[in-house]
């Protein structure tokens, strides 16, 4: 084996070293604050991170709106998404949780030129749930098992959101635009026992 060979086979090795160590101590999404012109001017995008790591939890939740209270110091109420991939190293960013009593959404918009995909393709972590609906989510430093489902009646999800799920504006000639759609999931606890 040449000299190529062998750092190609060191480099291999490596890598897969990288990947085991990270699959036990997890690597979380980069979080950066929704409301910032940073955020803004970086497309809405910050870096996503793998696996994530907490305690599992096995019981069920009755009622999910315990989670606008959870204010970590750096995340606020954002909560975690771990989803799957086709390649199988996991996707996971942070969101807004949308609670509404014994129901938990998340989801997210559209904007700008990811509106000239199309859907599930504005985002990676949306085609990856519409491809897998097995999720993790990790709230306040724990990690809830999870099985989302597209909400596709418009009316559930107007009011889920509180507005009209596309949102439009009108130019200077008139013509009214698309700016942003919204789309959520309802997530269901796996693996629990539901009485």
């Amino acid at each position: 084996m040449g000299k190529l060979g062998k750092g190609l086979l060191g480099l291999g090795f490596l890598l897969i070293a990288a990947l085991l160590v990270l699959r036990v101590t997890g690597l979380d999404p980069e979080y950066m604050d929704y409301t910032t012109e940073e955020y803004n001017q970086r497309g809405r995008m910050t870096w996503p991170g793998l696996w994530l790591s907490g305690e599992l939890v096995r019981e069920r939740v009755a009622d999910w709106d315990w989670v606008y209270d959870v204010n970590h110091s750096e995340l606020g109420n954002t909560i975690m998404i771990e989803t799957r991939t086709w390649y199988g190293i996991p996707h996971s960013v942070t969101a807004l949780p949308t609670p509404r009593g014994d129901k938990l959404y998340i989801g997210g918009s559209a904007r700008g030129a990811r509106l000239e995909r199309e859907f599930p393709h504005f985002k990676s972590w949306w085609a990856n749930v519409e491809r897998d609906p097995r999720v993790r989510l990790k709230i306040d430093g724990e990690i809830y098992e999870m099985t989302a489902a597209l909400v596709n009646d418009p009316v559930e999800l107007a009011e889920i959101i509180g507005r009209d799920p596309i949102t439009t504006s009108v130019t200077e000639d008139g013509t009214e635009q698309i700016v942003a759609k919204w789309y959520y999931w309802r997530v269901f606890q796996r693996d629990i026992v539901p009485y």
